[in-house]
């Protein structure tokens, strides 16, 4: 079954087409190290949290959406190689990263159902 890595990250709302045109290029990159799919989603309807939410988890500022994203690859040793790889490739090295990466998340899920 193929493995999922999630992303949560808090970006300038300003930065919007940065961000879509950085996920664009990262994608060709991706590709190439195996990935199947990348899907990038700009929060529109975020509640805020009590709690617990997508808000507080990112420590969001004013000024800040929350994006959701996640990377599907054909199995975790395909990700895992992925993640190894990139730090060694200067094309990685040179993207545009428009967030906070100390307030990303990030972790791989093995999916346990898929509807079609």
């Amino acid at each position: 079954m193929s493995y999922i890595t999630g992303f949560l990250t808090p970006v300038k709302t300003e930065d919007k087409e940065r961000y879509i045109d950085s996920a664009r290029k990262s994608w060709p990159l991706f590709q190439k190290y195996g990935a199947l799919e990348q899907i990038e989603c700009w929060g529109e309807d975020i509640p805020p949290g009590k709690v617990t939410g997508f808000d507080l988890a990112v420590k969001l500022e004013p000024g800040e959406v929350v994006v959701f994203a996640w990377l599907k690859w054909p199995d975790r040793a395909t990700a895992d190689a992925c993640w190894q790889q990139m730090e060694a490739d200067p094309a990685f090295a040179d993207m545009d990263m428009p967030f906070d990466g100390k307030r990303m998340m990030w972790g791989g899920f093995a999916p346990v159902f898929e509807g079609k």
